[in-house]
């Protein structure tokens, strides 16, 4: 295959319910899409509807040392959407998950990753996330966060608006033009 492979990375938060969203419309633009999870992302996710459409088992932990790699290496990774725990975690460079340690290692690699995190106003006020995203950014992560790509989201504003998914393909659309 000659397509271009994309790890969608989803964190543990509500707007991972609709990840399928972005895997299609990243199929619709020739990617071939790999869904890898955090645990806490588990709980919110189809695991047996995303694997049917995307054709790869969804991934959540490490392989053992003697099973053989499930997914072809990505060209490019999303994380959407990233918490305040992978942001901060990601930026520390721990690895501690199997989605961790790809997004640190692709980090480390230059590999085109792009960070859309949803968090609450508080997590998003705490000091260590503004240094873990300016961190991220300094990385080379290109890191929608802001007016122009995802916000902080309070419980008592209502139902969320839909998640920008979008915003990650089009992040990645300037650095693979068609």
């Amino acid at each position: 295959m000659n397509e271009r492979v994309l790890y969608l990375v989803a964190c543990g938060a509500p707007p991972a319910r609709r990840v399928g969203t972005l895997a299609g419309l990243a199929a619709e633009e020739g990617w071939q899409v790999c869904v890898i999870a955090t645990p806490s992302a588990l709980k919110w996710l189809d695991v047996p509807a995303l694997a049917a459409t995307t054709g790869h088992p969804v991934r959540s932990r490490y392989k053992q040392p003697d099973e053989p790699d499930l997914l072809p290496p990505p060209d490019a990774i999303i994380v959407a959407p990233a918490t305040s725990n992978t942001i901060n975690k990601w930026a520390a460079g721990i690895t501690d998950t199997l989605a961790l340690g790809l997004v640190v290692e692709a980090t480390g690699d230059g590999l085109p990753v792009v960070a859309m995190p949803w968090t609450s106003p508080g997590l998003a006020a705490y000091p260590a996330f503004g240094r873990s995203l300016a961190m991220l950014r300094a990385s080379g992560v290109m890191v929608l966060f802001g007016p122009h790509g995802c916000g902080p989201r309070s419980a008592d504003e209502g139902p969320p608006p839909e998640f920008p998914w979008e915003l990650g393909l089009e992040a990645l659309r300037r650095r693979f033009p068609t």
